[in-house]
């Protein structure tokens, strides 16, 4: 049918009063009174035209790999589970060529093997009835973060930079054997274990691709590893930039301080952040203890996560330990998280918390010098932490000079030499050997010899125990 211009001035004239007629042609454009509507829809349009496969009918006889499985949304899930059972389910929809017109076709083939990622925390929220068919008939496996530092392994992060680069071809530099060895270097820091490497290969592609934009930068013709040193500074993650913020801040307000003596005051270490994007932080902390009684528990401020207020708790036992009354009877103890927005978690703040609350409790200065990280059990034993590295590095970097680990976190320790060469590290494995190191003795000797003997009879009395 073909409009002219008469026809057109004859339906302006004599306006249409009947029944309205569509008129479907075989290219799916309708026409309206003779009138040609464009892009009309197409309801002339073959069913198995209008529809596109999915992806689960693509992996039809395949794999199918989902990542976030638990965000998809719950009905998403529950169709997957469908398919799953069924191994078949309808093509829902419409293509570019169907505008407007949905569809759905008879059951289509779906038979796949199904691989799905998710993070611990994310796997949790996934549709119930799903994952109990992931693990009624097939398996649950928990990936490792870290492999060992092996020369295959070594050799493994070698080939990785390689394939970088080539990926970048032409974009980038080859890497020197120097540079290469760098890269290992930071793959063991990044591992937070000794003896080990990282598997967080994204993040070190970032500094592979950094590094060599930093040697084209300088026209170098290969990749060296003061390139590798300097992405390490400028390719940053997010976590560390507000690490840095946050130390310069309360450096200037004098938030931090690193010099001299205080009574309550102690210079904890922590990490924001998470995965291998996680930095160190220093985190003051105070504490004061005022006659009272009248608190049934140890008040502690600073935006603190569960477990932190747990450790917190946990700090009284230790007291009455070591000084032989439940000080919350006759006095009230308040405990600082000084400007912590990020908030706090863990109880990686256990021994400076009860370093703190010592130091207030009897009037013995703190050595601001030194900062600390441990976990403390309610028998005083120092128990192992998590993020050492960087809580070390971000304690060098802050212009502390001592620091005290838990004794079974120092093979985690992964520096540069030229930083280790900065600071001395003391391994504890008591709150004894906590306050020895972190406290003021001058005027004190005498409470200081009590508080050694009790060590040493609880460690004889831990040794000449039965094991069971």
């Amino acid at each position: 049918m073909k409009l002219t211009k008469q026809t057109i001035t004859k339906i302006e004239r004599f306006p249409y009063q009947g029944k309205l007629y569509n008129v479907t042609t075989e290219s799916g454009n309708v026409f309206v009174n003779g009138i040609l509507c464009k892009n009309s829809g197409g309801l002339g349009t073959p069913a198995n035209q209008r529809v596109v496969a999915g992806m689960i009918h693509k992996a039809h006889l395949g794999v199918l790999f989902v990542d976030e499985i638990a965000t998809l949304h719950p009905r998403t899930q529950h169709e997957l589970l469908s398919a799953l059972q069924e191994k078949k389910f309808p093509i829902t929809g419409q293509s570019e060529r169907s505008a407007g017109a949905m569809v759905r076709t008879e059951p289509v083939p779906c038979d796949f093997v199904l691989i799905a990622a998710g993070n611990l925390e994310t796997i949790k929220r996934m549709h119930p009835a799903l994952r109990s068919r992931i693990r009624g008939y097939g398996y649950e496996v928990y990936m490792n973060e870290t492999m060992l530092d092996t020369k295959e392994n070594r050799l493994n992060i070698a080939r990785f930079v390689a394939q970088e680069v080539k990926k970048e071809e032409g974009k980038i530099p080859h890497f020197s054997l120097e540079a290469i060895n760098a890269l290992i270097s930071e793959a063991r820091r990044r591992a937070n274990r000794k003896g080990h490497l990282t598997l967080h290969l994204r993040n070190l592609g970032g500094l592979v691709r950094a590094a060599g934009d930093l040697a084209k930068e300088e026209r170098a013709d290969i990749v060296l590893k003061k390139h590798v040193l300097g992405a390490k500074k400028l390719a940053r993650a997010l976590e560390q930039q507000i690490a840095d913020k946050h130390i310069e801040r309360k450096k200037e307000y004098e938030v931090i301080v690193t010099t001299g003596s205080s009574v309550g005051r102690v210079n904890g270490l922590a990490v924001i952040g998470g995965g291998s994007a996680y930095s160190g932080i220093l985190l003051p902390i105070e504490a004061e203890v005022v006659p009272g009684g009248k608190k049934t528990e140890i008040i502690a401020t600073g935006k603190l996560g569960e477990i932190a207020k747990e450790a917190v708790k946990n700090v009284a036992a230790i007291i009455m330990k070591h000084f032989g009354e439940d000080i919350r009877e006759t006095k009230d103890i308040f405990v600082q998280f000084l400007q912590t927005y990020e908030g706090v978690e863990g109880d990686s703040a256990s021994i400076a918390v009860a370093t703190a609350i010592i130091s207030a409790l009897q009037g013995i200065p703190v050595k601001q010098y030194v900062a600390m990280t441990g976990s403390l059990s309610v028998r005083g034993e120092v128990l192992p932490v998590g993020g050492v590295s960087s809580k070390v590095e971000a304690a060098i970097d802050t212009g502390i000079t001592t620091i005290i680990v838990p004794k079974v976190n120092l093979q985690d320790i992964v520096i540069e030499p030229e930083k280790m060469a900065q600071v001395t590290i003391i391994p504890v494995t008591t709150i004894a050997e906590v306050l020895e190191h972190a406290l003021d003795w001058r005027g004190h000797e005498e409470l200081r010899g009590k508080i050694l003997i009790a060590e040493k009879k609880a460690t004889k009395h831990l040794k000449t125990s039965p094991k069971s």
